[in-house]
């Protein structure tokens, strides 16, 4: 395919993206090296806490030619998911509540970005059919295997990565999913990349309720709440039982700080708006959820990967931080006896209304 058929193709894919909902796409090379080398970094400092996947493909993470052989370019999009203005701060400060990062408030992003991946790819090849090439070959991606897709992003000229270590977009923030098309076809460019615009900022470090932003661009996951309540499937260090708060699910306190996102921009995305009020709803409530309740109200829902007892570990905390008195003493020890771990979280949730009865 010659040079005005990729130009062209570039911009259909734009005009195409555009359609399917995407906030924006470009085109990445395949030489992410660099980001490599900082992967390698912090997996040999042992930051990784026991995300042993995160080593177990080796360079294929910044190969993404071992992912698809052949492959030439990476097509990039990314789709915001903030569904409203959230109420992020309020939920936190109302320990009656439990809080639950943004992301995971509606269905699993995974299946919608892959339906409209699939619906781009098909537009592509047809165009590639048109134009009597018939060697277009691609694979998609959905955070569904081992790509730095915030490098490929980077590259794209999506955002830059920021001192939190997630993506910000000087438009619209950092409140987005990603989703990418490997492909044979030299669709990049030079000079799409974003500058960083974090400057001088130290809001993300400073408010981390865990430290686990050990410096500008290193997150400690042993410290990162987001891990210690998603990815962890042992017990929370008592050290970071407190600082947890209310945080059921994951942590936006890096994000809701950070100055980019108050050009945030909304999604009306029906997937992604908040389901059985997880925006909203009690401790009490979603603590006496059987194991049938979160099964039926975390299907299509990022949610279920803590599992069951990782739910109930969680909100036993966020209940021995809440407000003293015996009916929250009642409610946790409605579910003693279910496990070892919940047990433990929930003794020590009932010591911190023992040493502080109201």
């Amino acid at each position: 395919m010659g040079q005005l058929e990729l130009r062209e193709l570039r911009e259909k894919i734009h005009e195409w993206s555009e359609q399917l909902g995407f906030c924006q796409v470009g085109f990445s090379d395949t030489k992410l090296d660099d980001h490599g080398k900082r992967l390698k970094d912090w997996l040999k400092a042992g930051l990784n806490a026991d995300m042993k996947y995160m080593a177990k493909y080796g360079n294929m993470r910044w190969t993404p030619g071992s992912l698809k052989p052949g492959t030439k370019s990476i097509i990039s999009v990314r789709i915001n998911y903030l569904e409203k203005e959230p109420e992020s701060k309020r939920i936190l400060k109302d320990r009656s509540k439990g809080f639950i990062s943004k992301y995971a408030q509606g269905r699993d992003y995974h299946r919608t970005i892959r339906n409209k991946l699939k619906l781009l790819e098909q537009k592509i090849k047809l165009f590639c059919e048109e134009k009597n090439f018939d060697g277009f070959e691609s694979r998609l991606i959905t955070d569904s295997a081992p790509l730095l897709e915030k490098a490929v992003a980077v590259k794209a000229g999506l955002g830059w990565i920021g001192k939190n270590t997630l993506l910000i977009n000087k438009t619209s923030g950092s409140y987005f999913f990603l989703g990418e098309i490997l492909t044979n076809l030299p669709l990049a460019e030079k000079g799409e990349e974003q500058p960083n615009l974090c400057g001088k900022c130290q809001a993300c470090i400073k408010t981390c309720p865990t430290q686990a932003i050990l410096g500008p661009y290193t997150l400690d996951a042993k410290r990162c709440i987001s891990y210690l309540t998603i990815e962890n499937r042992g017990a929370i260090p008592e050290k970071y039982r407190k600082p947890l708060g209310n945080r059921i699910f994951g942590c936006d306190d890096c994000q809701i700080v950070c100055p980019w996102n108050r050009y945030a921009k909304h999604n009306v995305e029906t997937d992604f708006k908040p389901r059985h009020g997880l925006d909203n709803e009690d401790l009490e409530k979603l603590f006496l959820w059987s194991k049938e309740d979160f099964n039926q109200k975390t299907a299509g829902s990022a949610i279920r990967r803590a599992g069951y007892d990782g739910w109930l570990r969680n909100i036993a905390v966020a209940l021995g931080n809440a407000e003293k008195g015996s009916k929250t003493a009642n409610v946790l020890l409605q579910k003693k006896g279910l496990s070892s771990l919940v047990d433990e979280h929930i003794n020590w949730a009932l010591d911190q209304h023992a040493k502080d009865p109201t």
